[in-house]
């Protein structure tokens, strides 16, 4: 078989976008779950050379994420799942400043810090980005301290601020955050306008506390620490939307409509809370199993953020072997592998110890079609060794097929099955929420380790999925609606 030509190779390639729509409840007098409607943007036609671009830059983007990413000292608290680019990219929306006003960000459990685009430096008057004007907030504070993220494709640069910021009807009064004035050309594409980290505070380039994480540490403020993630699939899906319905976020609680039967959760490996950690400990392709070492060498990081699903080359190539007529790329793509279109892949995960193996379905695994017989799989090789990056990062390739938990205590991540209610949601066509800012149900105030001082901020390839093409196998083309305030709770 040869490789399928590039002009129609990779011209559907990756077409993931998610959004959310945040909605906040209205306040009680005990804390409530928020729930967040997520949306997804209809997947972008590439011609040949452009998928070959954008698959390099997916690879590029989430090794450097990755690789250089120092973690500090663990701290306390937990990573929250972000959803990007999975069927295309999924991303909320936050409330920020006094008078708030909403912000669509990227939701990614694959970095800790949150950055807006900022009125003077980043917008031009025809990009569509919506940005954040400092001047305008009555309760902003400048930090004067510096920011600078990198990224495979890219960076964003600016200085530290603190203002009060709304996310699924939650508050942090003091919140810090990057104001980004300088950003690598399609970095961001409209109408997101920055991302918002759900990591550990332990790999924030700024040293400030997450928002989840402040929540978490907050006593009383969460029913439960914890968020989860319910994701549609339109991947498979003709006549799809830019904005479609996709799926739930829920902050604080899960939503038992969503899924069936119980929630397994396997810890994170001690010492690893920084990215959301699973110990990869079974892996099959149609039946047949591919050996995945154990240990570090099978860490992996749940992240929404991330599109595909990328592990190391001799296990990713073992996979492919199981698959007849299928064949590596090489060149700029080397790393990715096309199979013929007519077959059904079906692989499945299990992590830790559990004895659960969990799904991959043939309408995820199948990336894009290549050609009239060719496809593109969504298992790709990625290069951490010599680093401290874990070998496999699991995107939403996988969490779609799951729901997904993500709790601070004990740090741990949790999958269900999906439930029918949650099932019929794929493909559905429908509107899209919109961004409403409203009340929060409770406000605490933010912390940072960090601050305030006087230095410079670096983490290169800390903000996954944030930015629209520059995340693993999956575009940041997040839409997000439905801020904090709404009643958008989605049962």
């Amino acid at each position: 078989m040869h490789l399928l030509p590039y002009s129609l190779a990779l011209s559907c390639l990756l077409s993931l976008a998610h959004d959310h729509a945040l909605a906040a409840p209205s306040p009680s007098s005990s804390p409530l779950p928020r729930s967040i409607p997520l949306l997804r943007r209809s997947r972008p036609h590439r011609n040949s050379t452009e998928l070959s671009e954008w698959l390099r830059n997916q690879k590029e983007y989430l090794e450097a994420k990755y690789t250089n990413n120092p973690q500090r000292k663990r701290a306390s608290g937990m990573n929250l799942i972000t959803n990007q680019n999975a069927d295309s990219s999924f991303y909320g929306s936050i409330a920020v400043g006094t008078p708030a006003i909403s912000y669509n960000v990227i939701l990614d459990t694959g970095s800790s810090d949150l950055w807006l685009a900022a009125s003077d430096g980043v917008s031009t008057n025809d990009d569509g980005i919506p940005t954040f004007d400092s001047s305008a907030s009555s309760t902003f504070t400048d930090l004067n301290t510096s920011f600078s993220i990198s990224y495979g494709s890219g960076a964003a640069r600016g200085t530290l601020g603190k203002d009060v910021v709304q996310f699924a009807g939650f508050e942090v009064d003091s919140q810090v955050f990057g104001v980004v004035t300088q950003v690598s050309e399609n970095l961001l594409n409209s109408p997101v306008s920055g991302l918002m980290g759900l990591g550990f505070s332990s790999i924030a380039a700024s040293g400030a506390t997450p928002f989840w994480q402040a929540l978490a540490e907050n006593d009383g403020t969460l029913d439960s620490p914890l968020m989860a993630f319910q994701l549609t699939r339109f991947n498979d899906v003709n006549g799809a939307q830019d904005l479609e319905p996709g799926g739930t976020f829920n902050l604080g609680a899960v939503n038992t409509s969503l899924f069936t039967g119980d929630i397994d959760y396997q810890d994170i490996p001690d010492g690893q809370e920084g990215y959301w950690i699973q110990e990869l400990s079974g892996l099959t392709v149609n039946g047949a199993s591919v050996s995945v070492g154990s240990g570090s060498a099978a860490y992996a990081a749940i992240d929404t953020g991330t599109t595909l699903v990328g592990g190391p080359e001799d296990v990713i190539s073992d996979l492919y072997a199981q698959i007849p007529g299928s064949q590596a790329l090489t060149g700029q793509n080397a790393g990715y592998w096309t199979y013929p279109c007519d077959t059904t892949v079906n692989v499945t995960l299990r992590f830790g110890s559990s004895s659960v193996s969990w799904p991959v379905s043939n309408a995820d695994f199948l990336l894009e079609q290549a050609s009239r017989d060719t496809c593109v799989g969504a298992f790709f090789a990625l290069s951490t060794s010599g680093t401290s990056a874990p070998p496999w990062i699991v995107g939403d390739t996988f969490l779609k097929n799951v729901y997904s938990v993500f709790r601070a205590s004990p740090a741990s991540v949790g999958f269900a099955q999906l439930s029918d209610t949650a099932l019929k949601m794929n493909g559905a066509l429908g509107a899209a929420p919109s961004p409403t800012v409203g009340a929060v149900a409770a406000t605490i105030s933010g912390s940072s380790a960090n601050a305030g001082t006087d230095r410079s901020s670096s983490a290169n390839g800390a903000t996954p999925g944030a930015v629209l093409g520059s995340t693993l196998g999956m575009w940041v083309v997040a839409l997000v609606s439905g801020l904090v305030g709404g009643s958008m709770l989605l049962v």
